[in-house]
């Protein structure tokens, strides 16, 4: 599968932005999507993640309250809604996928499929 992230931007703090992520093939409503992000110099790490049922979506502490992921399997696409946002937000988000599994899956290596990525910038 191939995955296409899209919306990033320059956003000032407090202010929301909507990710997409669009991914190709047929077999979309298989896989747990999540988004990751990598700030500069820091490690990539996970943000969130809904699994191929599409129910009980998991955070991770810093966005908890703050973002909500969701999917569309008509549409191949999976969010993720921002608000409240912070110069620590501040990273390129990665939407990655993988078969099966579910939102519970956050580690890096639990993923095969990689989008290109897509610049967030939130100044204070």
């Amino acid at each position: 599968v191939q995955l296409q992230a899209s919306g990033g931007g320059l956003v000032q703090a407090g202010g929301s932005l909507r990710l997409s992520c669009a991914a190709s093939g047929r077999t979309f409503n298989s896989y747990t999507m999540a988004w990751f992000r990598q700030a500069p110099g820091k490690e990539r790490e996970y943000v969130a993640a809904i699994s191929w049922i599409g129910g009980n979506p998991y955070y991770a502490d810093s966005v908890k309250g703050r973002s909500t992921i969701s999917r569309d399997n008509a549409k191949n696409t999976v969010y993720l809604q921002m608000a409240s946002l912070e110069p620590e937000d501040t990273a390129v988000y990665y939407c990655a996928a993988r078969r099966w599994g579910d939102g519970s899956n956050q580690k890096r290596y639990q993923y095969d499929y990689w989008g290109q990525g897509t610049q967030v910038t939130v100044s204070s």
